[in-house]
C-alpha cells in the first residue's frame, strides 16, 4: 500500500473514504468540531440523535456527504479519548475491514486527531498498519474476493512540521502490517501449498527480497546434527523436514544476537494418536510460528533495526505411514537428552527440542520460541490471549512489555518445578507428556530441556494464531499476531 502524508483542509481531500475518529466522552473534538462546522452541523446532529456515540469500534458510514470532496465519510468510534493503543488499533481494524469491502474503495484518508491522548505519530502508525492488513482475507482461492487490498492511504495533519514523523510513522506501519500479512497468507494457505520444502522455497525468496542471510538444512545436514527428535516426527511423511535459518546483521559484529525459533509443522494429523476429522481440519495453522518468525525477521530486515537476530525455522509434517514414529518408541534428541514418545500428537515440542538445542549451541545471547502447542494453553487463556513461559524473570518482562507496548495480549504462566514431575519416565530421561492437568505448562517444562542456560522465552499462540470466525475488527484464518511483539522486542533488544 502506497501512503503519503498531506496538509489539505480535510472537507477537500479527494478519496474514496475520508476516516477519522469520534471519542463517546467527548464525541466533538476540535478536528470534528472543525468539520462539523464545514458540514453544516451533520456531526452535531448525529450526536445529538445518538447516531454518532463513540463506542469502540463503533462504525457510522456516510455516502456523498454534501461539502465533502471524498465519497463517504467513515466515523469510527474510539471508546474514551484517552484510548490506548490497544483500543484504537481495535477500532481502525474495524474501519479498514469496513473499507476494503468494496472493489470501488481502495483509496483511504485518515485525519489525525491532535485533541487524543494517542500521539498522531502513533495514531498514524496503527492506523497505516490497519489498513494495510484490513484489505487482506483468507479467500486466497475464491474465484470472487470478499475483500479487496487498500491501495493508497493519505494520513491529513496541519503540522506541516511533523510531515517527516509522520511519514516514517507511516512506514513502519506499512511493513508491519506487510510482515503480518506474509505470515497470515502462508498459514491460510494449505498444506498441499505449503510444506517443508515450499516454505523453506518462500523463506529464502524473503530473505533474498529484504536482505537476509539464508541457510536451509535438509535431511542429511539434520542428521548431521543429530535431530532425532526432530527427524522422527518428519519420518511419516513424504515430505522431507527442512530446518531454515535466517540471520540479520544490524549492530556491532561482535553485538549479542537474539535468537527466534518457530514451530513449523506444516500439517499435523497427530501421526499414530490420529486427531479426529474436526480436530484435524484447521491443522494447515501449526506451521503459524515458523511464519510468524519469517514475518518478523522480514520486518526487522526492511526497518533495519541496529540489532542482531537469527531466526530458526523447524518444518516437518506429522503424517501417518509405515514409517511413522510410535508410541514407546524412545529418541535420542540433539543435546543428548532421550525421550520416550507416549503420544505422537504432542510433536511440536519435539521438533522444537532440536531447533532449541540447535539455537543455543549456535551463540544466541537470549531466545524466544513460537508454537501452536498446546490446547490447554487455550483453555486457560481463551482464543485471544498468548501464554508466556521463561527460565528468566527479567527476559520475560521485556517479552510482556514489547507485548504491552505492541498492543497484544499476553499472560505469563507459572513454571514450577513440580510440573516436571509429570514428565519423567521409567526407560528414559523425560517422555514427551504428562497428565491432562496443567498440560501448556508441562509442555514448557519440556521445551526448557532443550535452552542450556540461555535465557528463554515461549509463547505458546495457540488461541490466537488462527480463529475460526469474523468479528468486527479481524479476518477469521490467521491472524498474524506476535509479529508486532517480536519487532518491538528486536527493537528493544538494540
Amino acid at each position: 500500500m502506497e501512503f503519503q502524508i498531506e496538509s489539505t483542509p480535510i472537507s477537500n481531500v479527494v478519496a474514496d473514504w475520508l476516516v477519522t475518529v469520534a471519542a463517546k466522552d467527548r464525541p466533538l473534538t476540535s478536528l470534528l468540531a472543525g468539520l462539523d462546522e464545514a458540514l453544516g452541523g451533520t456531526i452535531s446532529r448525529l450526536v445529538e440523535s445518538e447516531d454518532l456515540n463513540g463506542e469502540t469500534g463503533k462504525l457510522l458510514s456516510l455516502p456523498d456527504v454534501p461539502g465533502l470532496a471524498a465519497s463517504r465519510l467513515l466515523l469510527v468510534g474510539i471508546g474514551t479519548d484517552d484510548a490506548d493503543a490497544g483500543a484504537f488499533a481495535k477500532a481502525m481494524q474495524t474501519a479498514a475491514r469496513a473499507c476494503s469491502e468494496k472493489k470501488s474503495g481502495t483509496t483511504v484518508a485518515f485525519a489525525v486527531d491532535a485533541g487524543l491522548a494517542l500521539s498522531v505519530v502513533e495514531q498514524t502508525r496503527i492506523t497505516a498498519l490497519a489498513m494495510t492488513v484490513g484489505g487482506m482475507g483468507q479467500d486466497l482461492y475464491r474465484s470472487e474476493p470478499g475483500r479487496f487490498p487498500l491501495a493508497h492511504l493519505s494520513v491529513m495533519a496541519s503540522a506541516a512540521s511533523q510531515a517527516a514523523e509522520l511519514e516514517e510513522a507511516a512506514h513502519v506501519g506499512v511493513v508491519l502490517g506487510e510482515a503480518m500479512n506474509l505470515t497470515r497468507e502462508l498459514v491460510n494457505r494449505p498444506a498441499d501449498d505449503i510444506h517443508p520444502e515450499t516454505f523453506a522455497a518462500r523463506a529464502e525468496q524473503v530473505a533474498a527480497d529484504v536482505g537476509l542471510a539464508v541457510q536451509v538444512l535438509g535431511q542429511a545436514e539434520l542428521e548431521t546434527e543429530r535431530m532425532g527428535s526432530m527427524l522422527a516426527v518428519a519420518r511419516g511423511s513424504d515430505r522431507p523436514p527442512r530446518l531454515v535459518v535466517l540471520r540479520y546483521r544490524g549492530g556491532a559484529d561482535d553485538g549479542p544476537v537474539l535468537g527466534l525459533c518457530g514451530k513449523g509443522v506444516t500439517f499435523d494429523s497427530g501421526g499414530l494418536s490420529l486427531k479426529t476429522s474436526d480436530g484435524m481440519k484447521a491443522m494447515k495453522c501449526d506451521m503459524a510460528g515458523a511464519a510468524t518468525v519469517l514475518g518478523a525477521m522480514s520486518a526487522i530486515a526492511q526497518l533495519r533495526l541496529p540489532v542482531n537476530v537469527n531466526g530458526y525455522l523447524g518444518l516437518v509434517e506429522n503424517m501417518v505411514s509405515g514409517r511413522s514414529y510410535k508410541l514407546g518408541d524412545v529418541l535420542t534428541a540433539r543435546n543428548g537428552v532421550t525421550i520416550e514418545v507416549h503420544n505422537t500428537d504432542a510433536e511440536g515440542r519435539l521438533v522444537l527440542a532440536d531447533v532449541l538445542s540447535y539455537a543455543a549451541d549456535d551463540g544466541v545471547a537470549k531466545l524466544v520460541d513460537l508454537a501452536t502447542l498446546t490446547g490447554s494453553c487455550v483453555v486457560a487463556l481463551g482464543d485471544d490471549v498468548v501464554g508466556a513461559f521463561g527460565n528468566d524473570d527479567d527476559w520475560a518482562e521485556c517479552m510482556l512489555a514489547a507485548a504491552a507496548t505492541a498492543g497484544e495480549d499476553m499472560w505469563r504462566m507459572p513454571m514450577f518445578d513440580h510440573f516436571s514431575e509429570q514428565l519423567k519416565s521409567d526407560v528414559s530421561d523425560i517422555k514427551n507428556v504428562g497428565t491432562r492437568s496443567g498440560g501448556s505448562i508441562t509442555a514448557a517444562k519440556f521445551l526448557e530441556r532443550f535452552v542450556g542456560d540461555v535465557p528463554w522465552v515461549h509463547l505458546d499462540i495457540a488461541g490466537p494464531a488462527f480463529a475460526a470466525s469474523n468479528k468486527p475488527h479481524r479476518e477469521g484464518g490467521a491472524s498474524g499476531c506476535m509479529v508486532r511483539t517480536l519487532v518491538e522486542l528486536a527493537r528493544n533488544f538494540s
